[in-house]
């Protein structure tokens, strides 16, 4: 299994109250999956366990990392590059 058959994923949250989500995904939540669904298993398996997943206010599929935040999302990041959460930290 080749890393090619993954997919990035930037998914960004309609969040009304931010102490009501996990830590870290006010900004947005980036994922690499096989496919969409895959991606929100991974995010409902990983970030969201012991609470509801908001509604998406925006998603990005095959996003380019270098659209993203400079100052913060990318320093706190890990490579996009394995079947899982890269941002943010803390969700492996």
């Amino acid at each position: 299994m080749t890393d090619t058959m993954f997919t990035r994923f930037w998914l960004e949250f309609d969040i009304e109250d931010a102490l009501a989500v996990p830590a870290g995904v006010g900004t947005g939540c980036g994922v690499t999956a096989f496919d969409y669904f895959d991606a929100l298993k991974i995010m409902d398996e990983k970030v969201f366990v012991d609470v509801k997943r908001p509604v998406f206010k925006r998603v990005v599929e095959n996003v380019d990392i270098r659209t993203l935040d400079q100052g913060h999302v990318i320093p706190n990041m890990i490579a996009p590059v394995h079947r899982g959460v890269w941002f943010p930290l803390g969700y492996q």
